[in-house]
């Protein structure tokens, strides 16, 4: 067992087999009957796997360039005004300084060009293939244009001009004299093109070829559908305006002679927006019917059959390859290359009596929680509403418990189940959010793991769902035309899968308004999904959300923006490489 398990990981490790979950047990089928832990190219290039085996080993890179050593997701998740936790998790990043020693965000710049050049790899690889049926070879070399695009997407909301790499490094033989390209052109030059093409070529999840778990024609066109609403609402202009729901997070308030912290709630707060540096020249109008369109397509079936999976089964280990999920982060339990360790900080890790004993450090803040109704299913089902710490809360028969009002409270007092744990002896305790040990964590992810007594956990993180197209349908609806019915109508499907209250059109008096609920809903929606920073970006409110709670959230992890923290810092060893770079983005050395 030992021997093969060595075996099937070396073969992961090679880009050979992918790390899935889907293809396991070939794998292992495959080793059992040739026990070998090489695989030569001339053995895998001319076959019809061949061009499979070159795509696989490109969606690795996401693990071995990104999430292997727990770098990710806190580039995308951590600078937001929605998330908290401790301090020491936040680190340097999560408190506005990017080129702090962690130097969290340059595994975005490292890993997206890593995933280039291999995707550019494969692609040389695959078009110099005989093996393959015309129609498959066509779909992997679909797959590595969608994965290209995907990674500039990143790197141009990130960084805003960068290099682009047409071939490998190998290929060109050139990495010390590559020039940033401005924005405009990374869109038009590369990922439009890239997604376009790719959603006529990769096969559709209807297509008895299409393997679950890998991305379809559907992920190509409902990220191209997310990029022009992108490159829409960054181009819309300054005029507009957008509503979120902020504030301080607490005041300090004299009782009884002592200076006490009381917790705010939210304050409906209206923004004007910025235009977006490098996205002036687009036409928001048009944008947005390419969004609309595309967007439409998916929904109607054009490019397969995809759904609002029941939230009961959406966040389950079935629902990871279900057709809501256009691309996800695939992962392997207990594998030390394939293995997540976001969920660690995300979930916690319980020990072998369902104890958190190590992180769950990671959640969001009471201003989230407070944009829901008590039934909506997102915080009924979709926080962990109690737990118990090994040590802080075993040591003296408590448990922990959030948060600390509404029906949980009342349950709490009440001691109906889960409160009426019998390990649970001296009583439960909560914190609204003033305490790094108490936040809105997810369930998420922590219902996909297999096993969580793991510090490497089989949670997929997901980068683009179905839910995000029809959001996305619901944007461009109210930009071109908006209030709409059809607007509100894509709004209403999200929130009746997770039992919210229907909006009606009535009480959107202007684009604006519906604007900013559609906005909310997706901060609702894809919370610790790698979207809320990009969010306030591309509406050009970051500065003033992020701004709006006053310099620090509840646990003092520091809130406050500046004009640089609008693009990530080039990493210190691109510019002395890179001889082409000479300078840094603005505001940073």
């Amino acid at each position: 067992m030992m021997k093969k398990y060595k075996l099937i990981s070396t073969v992961l490790a090679l880009g050979l087999c992918m790390p899935f979950g889907l293809f396991t047990t070939s794998c292992e089928d495959m080793l059992e009957e040739k026990p070998y832990d090489f695989i030569s190219p001339g053995e895998i290039e001319n076959s019809d796997g061949g061009a499979d085996m070159w795509v696989i080993g490109v969606y690795n890179v996401l693990h071995t360039g990104m999430f292997i050593y727990g770098s990710f997701p806190r580039p995308l998740d951590y600078d937001c005004d929605y998330i908290s936790g401790a301090v020491w998790q936040f680190s340097e990043f999560g408190s506005g300084n990017f080129q702090g020693g962690s130097a969290q965000c340059n595994a975005l710049w490292t890993g997206m060009y890593s995933l280039i050049n291999k995707a550019n790899q494969a692609i040389a690889q695959i078009e110099g293939m005989t093996g393959p049926t015309e129609v498959h070879k066509k779909n992997c070399l679909g797959e590595c244009y969608f994965l290209k695009a995907w990674a500039y997407f990143y790197l141009a909301r990130a960084y805003g001009d960068i290099p682009v790499y047409s071939v490998s490094v190998n290929e060109s033989g050139s990495y010390t004299d590559n020039p940033r390209i401005p924005v405009k052109q990374v869109y038009e030059e590369q990922i439009i093109p890239l997604l376009d093409k790719a959603k006529d070529m990769i096969y559709k999840n209807t297509d008895g070829a299409y393997v679950p778990g890998r991305v379809s024609a559907a992920s190509a066109a409902g990220l191209l559908a997310k990029v022009y609403a992108t490159m829409g609402a960054a181009s819309t202009p300054a005029s507009e305006q957008v509503t979120v729901k902020t504030g301080v997070p607490y005041v300090i308030q004299n009782i009884n002679g002592v200076d006490t912290k009381i917790y705010t709630d939210p304050v409906a707060t209206t923004f004007s927006k910025n235009v977006v540096a490098g996205y002036e020249s687009f036409d928001p109008r048009i944008c947005y019917e390419n969004a609309y369109q595309l967007a439409s397509d998916v929904i109607e079936g054009v490019y397969g059959n995809h759904e609002l999976v029941a939230y009961d089964n959406l966040w389950t280990a079935i629902g990871k390859t279900s057709s809501e999920f256009l691309f996800s982060l695939q992962s392997l339990s207990g594998d030390s290359s394939f293995g997540t360790l976001f969920g660690l900080h995300y979930c916690g890790r319980l020990n072998n009596k369902g104890h958190v004993d190590n992180s769950l450090t990671v959640g969001m803040r009471k201003h989230w929680y407070l944009l829901f109704e008590e039934k909506d299913y997102r915080v009924d089902k979709g926080v962990l509403h109690c737990w118990i710490r090994e040590g802080s809360d075993s040591s003296w028969g408590g448990g922990s418990y959030y948060p600390n009002f509404g029906k949980w409270k009342s349950m709490v007092d009440a001691k109906e189940p889960p409160f009426d744990n019998p390990e649970v002896t001296a009583g439960w305790r909560s914190d609204e959010g003033g305490s790094e040990q108490f936040f809105a964590y997810t369930t998420k992810y922590s219902q996909q793991i297999s096993d969580q007594t793991l510090e490497r956990m089989d949670a997929n993180y997901p980068f683009l769902r179905y839910a995000d197209v029809v959001l996305i349908k619901a944007e461009a609806a109210n930009e071109l035309n908006g209030p709409t019915q059809e607007a509100v109508d894509a709004l209403n499907d999200v929130r009746s899968r997770s039992n919210a209250t229907l909006k009606e059109l009535d009480v959107f008096a202007n684009k604006a308004s519906l604007r900013s609920a559609i906005l909310e809903e997706r901060a609702m929606e894809f919370a610790l999904e790698g979207d809320r920073r990009w969010d306030l970006i591309r509406w050009g409110i970051y500065l003033q959300a992020m701004n709006a709670l006053g310099g620090m959230d509840e646990a003092n992890n520091v809130k406050a923006r500046q004009e640089k923290h609008l693009l990530f810092p080039i990493p210190t060893m691109e510019m002395l490489t890179n001889q082409a770079i000479t300078s840094n983005n603005p505001g940073w050395n």
